[in-house]
């Protein structure tokens, strides 16, 4: 007779292999698309340029972590790189939802803080977040690059950005775990190329 411990434990190799997988497939179909990633993040920080990160819920969380290891540091020791997560600001994000309505939170924040040659990375693990969506128009409108970080399909987020990771799987978690395994080796390719 199988203890409970025996359930979960087959429960918590059955997931961690679920996130293996997809980390797989990921490298499969998509390595080329994080090393342009990561060169169009270089030639940013190189033009003088900034990183602008948006995204909703756990991608929020996303933006805020993936913005802090630019700014701080992620293994080197080096001077700080400007990046900016567009989700930590509560009286900015209250006044724009209040004053222009949600899906307006990010792209009013671009129009604000974003300059041509500038970078915006919108996190959006459906792909239809509408407010990820007006935040790569601003960008675009703006003269600046785009990329998407999204889930399987690309959704709509893949139609208006420059560059765009789709992490083959439907299943929000899995993707998250990919975004910022991602993130990290962008972050690890950037401090590479410009500080060794």
């Amino acid at each position: 007779m199988n203890s409970p411990s025996d359930s979960f434990t087959r429960w918590v190799i059955d997931e961690i292999e679920a996130s293996i997988d997809v980390k797989r497939r990921t490298i499969e179909t998509q390595a080329p698309v994080i090393v342009a990633i990561a060169e169009r993040v270089v030639e940013t920080f190189r033009r003088g340029g900034k990183l602008l990160l948006c995204g909703n819920g756990g991608s929020a969380a996303d933006a805020q972590h993936i913005a802090a290891e630019f700014v701080s540091r992620f293994r080197r020791e080096r001077h700080g790189l400007p990046a900016i997560a567009l989700t930590t600001d509560t009286s900015i994000l209250t006044a724009i939802s209040n004053d222009y309505g949600y899906e307006r939170v990010f792209a009013r924040q671009v129009e604000a803080l974003g300059r041509p040659g500038d970078m915006v990375i919108g996190i959006s693990t459906s792909g239809i977040s509408a407010s990820v969506i007006a935040a790569m128009r601003a960008a675009r409108n703006g003269g600046m690059a785009t990329v998407g970080l999204t889930g399987a399909s690309g959704g709509t987020l893949v139609d208006h950005v420059d560059l765009c990771l789709c992490v083959p799987s439907h299943n929000t978690a899995r993707i998250q775990e990919v975004h910022i395994t991602v993130a990290h080796v962008v972050c690890e390719i950037v401090e590479r190329t410009l500080f060794e």
